[in-house]
């Protein structure tokens, strides 16, 4: 097969699989699926970050809080504090503190979360009871009390009756009456709680056929929004009905912070608040008694008693501590002290007699060799001995001594 006719083949070759692969195209449809993996990791731990989000998309600056702990630094005017977080562990200061917040200016929002109590005469929720605004369960009201609601429910803003009543398209529901609107905002509050405003202070409420769930009431300077529920702002209910326009609408103009856990103070944080003095005072004093333990070597040994003594330990202890504190060279040097004096008395004149003849005298008066007397009088060196070559040293003297 010549260079041409493999050309040619692998020309048909190329040309078939094109023509193959033109049909398959022709012949292939595409699509698209969309795999649902359900709500991201941080979507699950926060159930309020869609507000979060949208709030954010309409221009409202939103700051997440874990606890309080920042309101004494957060200012009032301008504020909006979404209290959405368990306030059953709240302090009675802390509950002060928020109403003297709001009082400033702030807009406090939270929830109502206790039943009011007939015969205890409160709820036991201090910012309700403070208010003096009561929750009930509505199977509890009686015929004049959903009436009431009723009639808010379709009142105006200005305090007008309308005139043209229009069938309810969605009784379910809570209903947001606003001046100038023809259409009230529907907003999808549980509707099995009613409020009460004992004092009557409110100034706009939201209605469902036969309850109340959303009090608005001035407080100082500022505003308080109190509702029977706040689930209608979490992820998977937010985009229902104008739940999402609510929450705009109460949190308009102002930036807002929003609380998800509103524990009590701690201990230490107490501690530091009201006994700030005491805590120093209790440091300095632990600094001091680590020093003073810190001064210690050991344990202290207790004397032994006089009457159990001998002379050997008296002799030993002597010796331990002129040895500890003379060294090996003063105790020599005292032995051969010694060994002169006594050398003198028996030899007057001894003293100023030469080394050599020194020792030739030491010599006769105790009848030791000369190499015995060189040993023991020789100069001491300042070189640290030995045990050995020490205790030898010292029996060498004392054998001259003893001779004299």
């Amino acid at each position: 097969m010549n260079r041409t006719t493999r050309f040619a083949l692998g020309a048909l070759l190329v040309l078939g699989l094109g023509l193959l692969g033109s049909y398959l195209l022709s012949r292939a449809e595409s699509y698209e699926e969309v795999v649902n993996h359900g709500p991201s990791p941080e979507a699950r731990a926060n159930p309020y970050l869609a507000a979060e989000y949208y709030l954010r998309k309409r221009g409202i600056e939103v700051t997440r809080a874990d606890n309080l702990a920042g309101l004494a630094t957060l200012p009032s005017r301008g504020q909006t504090l979404l209290l959405l977080a368990n306030r059953s562990n709240l302090t009675p200061q802390q509950n002060e503190r928020l109403l003297k917040w709001t009082a400033k200016g702030g807009h406090l929002l939270f929830i109502a979360e206790r039943m009011w109590d007939e015969e205890e005469g409160k709820s036991g929720d201090r910012l309700l009871d403070t208010l003096n605004v009561q929750q009930y369960p509505v199977e509890t009201l009686d015929e004049d009390e959903a009436d009431g609601a009723a009639d808010a429910q379709t009142a105006e803003p200005s305090g007008e009756e309308s005139t043209d009543e229009a069938p309810d398209a969605y009784p379910e529901l809570t209903k947001l009456y606003l001046e100038n609107e023809q259409a009230p905002a529907y907003i999808g509050f549980d509707t099995d709680f009613h409020l009460y405003d004992a004092n009557n202070l409110a100034h706009v409420w939201a209605n469902s056929g036969e309850a109340t769930h959303l009090l608005q009431i001035y407080h100082g300077d500022g505003l308080i929004s109190i509702v029977t529920d706040a689930w209608i702002w979490q992820n998977d209910k937010l985009g229902n009905v104008d739940n999402a326009w609510l929450l705009w609408y109460l949190t308009q103009d102002s930036a807002v912070t929003l609380v998800y856990n509103a524990d009590r103070d701690n201990l230490l944080t107490l501690l530091q608040r009201h006994f700030t003095p005491a805590l120093l005072a209790l440091g300095v004093l632990l600094v001091l008694v680590l020093w003073h333990v810190g001064q210690r070597q050991g344990p202290l040994l207790q004397p032994q008693p006089a009457s159990r003594r001998q002379l050997q330990e008296h002799l030993r202890g002597a010796a331990d501590f002129l040895l500890r504190h003379g060294g090996q060279q003063r105790l020599l040097s005292n032995l051969q002290q010694d060994i002169l004096r006594r050398a003198r008395r028996r030899h007057p004149g001894f003293e100023r007699l030469g080394v050599a003849d020194q020792w030739q005298i030491l010599g006769r008066l105790s009848r030791q060799p000369s190499a015995a007397i060189s040993q023991a009088m020789r100069p001491l060196s300042k070189k640290r001995l030995s045990a050995s070559d020490f205790t030898r040293q010292v029996a060498h003297l004392q054998t001259l001594r003893n001779a004299l």
